[in-house]
């Protein structure tokens, strides 16, 4: 577990609560009606009020029509259809804000992620945790799927403060004032899990089953796992800019020094080229301090890009209920 003691001793009625359940569908024709019907099994099966919102995130298959349907004829169910396909931590922000249950469930729409599994993060978010994350015991997934998943747990410790004992995924619940915190921030490229990280105080993990997709492949391509990486890092950290100020002052630094040496060398040393000491010594300096110029000049477009961020990261084009 990722944290040693439960904030509440004593596990509240997990009937007490409203669920919201946010499933992104990309392109998964075959696999979305078992998923919805599964997970409506499940949540009536064990009497819990629910709302289930289905986002499709710019399918190409039909998959629209598929949700679009369960949602006409299950008042549970809403449908959202975005405009393109933003990505997968888009379309949850946009399920969030359509969300309405005091918990927020995120699971994905291929059914590796057993509905009757969130179950397991509800009874453990009755101890009063704000996000329970599940941690697969054993990962049905390609080898650049985890070590993709080893290098954003590793960037995620480093730019979110995931603790160390903490395993994160995609498989979480989520309390309200997190989910509330996280559709307020203004960022142009969303990532659910830095957010939960950065906006709770008292995170954990309970073990999960991680099944194999029953048909198709993963959409999580390795492009894909490489943008998220890119956007994490460009979009939450300072880190890239920083180490490129350090670079570009340790380029300015060398070209001070080099400029010093062949400014001394020319008092003791005659060149064969005359005017060259005077020229090396002048694009040295003056190399150095633009590059100098430059790196700070950086620090500050970020920010203000940071700043002006747009706040709608994706539109929505239909929405369907009953």
């Amino acid at each position: 577990m990722g944290e040693a003691a439960r904030p509440n001793a004593e596990a509240a009625d997990r009937r007490s609560f409203t669920y919201s359940v946010v499933v992104p569908v990309y392109n998964s024709v075959d696999l979305v009606g078992s998923t919805i019907a599964r997970i409506v099994e499940v949540f009536e099966g064990a009497d819990l009020r629910y709302q289930l919102v289905l986002v499709n995130d710019g399918s190409r298959d039909g998959s629209w029509e598929v949700i679009a349907e369960a949602a006409r004829t299950n008042p549970h169910v809403v449908a959202l259809n975005l405009l393109q396909n933003y990505g997968q931590h888009h379309a949850n922000v946009a399920g969030f804000r359509e969300a309405t249950g005091d918990f927020v469930i995120t699971l994905d729409d291929d059914l590796q992620n057993p509905p009757e599994e969130a179950l397991t993060l509800i009874d453990e978010a009755m101890y009063g945790w704000d996000v329970v994350f599940g941690r697969f015991e054993r990962k049905q997934a390609a080898g650049y799927r985890r070590v993709g998943s080893h290098l954003i747990s590793m960037i995620n410790r480093r730019v979110f403060g995931q603790p160390p004992g903490l395993t994160v995924s995609n498989f979480r619940i989520i309390r309200r004032c997190v989910v509330d915190r996280i559709c307020g921030s203004r960022t142009a490229h969303p990532y659910i899990t830095g957010q939960a990280l950065m906006y709770s105080s008292t995170r954990t993990d309970v073990p999960v089953r991680h099944d194999p997709r029953p048909s198709g492949k993963s959409g999580y391509s390795l492009g894909r796992i490489l943008r998220l990486v890119f956007a994490i890092l460009f979009s939450y950290s300072s880190f890239p800019l920083r180490a490129a100020a350090l670079g570009g002052f340790l380029v300015a630094g060398l070209s001070f020094c080099l400029g010093l040496f062949y400014l001394v060398r020319g008092f003791f040393v005659e060149s064969p080229v005359p005017g060259w000491t005077s020229i090396a010594v002048l694009l040295a300096i003056f190399n150095g301090i633009t590059i100098a110029l430059l790196s700070m000049l950086g620090e500050y477009v970020v920010r203000t890009l940071n700043a002006v961020s747009a706040q709608e990261s994706y539109h929505v084009m239909e929405r369907v209920s009953s």
